[in-house]
C-alpha cells in the first residue's frame, strides 16, 4: 500500500492530472508497426580513439520512410555518431530529420547498441527512437514509446540501414 501511495504522488508531481490515490495496475505493453525508413549513409569519417572508444561519424545522406499514415523523405544532413566500447560493442546515436509527403519536419534521435555475436549467434540490432514533431498531425509520435530495428539494408546503390519502428500499445 505505501508503493501504491508514493507511486500516485511521484506520478501526481509529473502528471498533475493524476489524482487518484490508487494507481491500478497497468497491462504490458505489445509493440505494433508504425513506418518503416530505408537511410542512405556517407562514408564513415574516422574520429579515432578517445578516453571514451574509438569514435567514429557517419554522414546521413537522404532515403525514404513509409507506414500507416505517414510517408516521406530522409533530409540529408544528419549524422550517426558512434562509439566502439572496450566491450566490442558499438553505442550509436543518430540524429537527423524527416519530411513527410505533406511537408512536417520530424527530428529522430536514434539510439542503441550494436554488439557483435556471441558464440556464434548474431545479436539482434535494437534501437530507442524519439521523435519530435510539431503539434499537429504528427504529435503522436512524441507521446509514444518506440523500439526499432535496424540491419544494413540490400539492394540500394551505396550503403544503407533499413529500420522498422514499433509503437508500444
Amino acid at each position: 500500500m505505501k508503493k501504491q501511495v508514493l507511486l500516485a504522488s511521484s506520478l501526481a508531481l509529473v502528471c498533475p492530472w493524476a489524482t487518484s490515490a490508487e494507481v491500478p495496475a497497468q497491462p504490458a505493453p505489445k509493440l505494433e508497426f508504425a513506418f518503416e525508413e530505408t537511410v542512405t549513409l556517407g562514408a564513415a569519417i574516422p574520429v579515432g580513439n578517445t578516453p571514451l572508444g574509438k569514435r567514429n561519424i557517419v554522414p546521413i545522406t537522404g532515403g525514404t520512410f513509409e507506414g500507416p499514415g505517414i510517408k516521406g523523405t530522409i533530409v540529408p544532413g544528419g549524422w550517426d555518431w558512434q562509439l566502439t566500447r572496450a566491450d566490442g560493442c558499438t553505442q550509436i546515436k543518430a540524429d537527423y530529420m524527416l519530411k513527410t509527403d505533406d511537408g512536417v519536419v520530424i527530428n529522430v534521435v536514434n539510439a542503441g547498441s550494436l554488439c557483435p555475436p556471441k558464440d556464434g549467434e548474431p545479436r539482434p540490432a535494437r534501437t530507442q527512437p524519439v521523435f519530435e514533431a510539431p503539434i499537429g498531425k504528427y504529435e503522436w509520435l512524441g507521446q509514444t514509446a518506440f523500439v526499432g530495428t535496424l540491419e544494413l539494408a540490400t539492394g540500394t546503390p551505396g550503403p544503407a540501414v533499413h529500420i522498422r519502428f514499433y509503437k508500444a500499445v
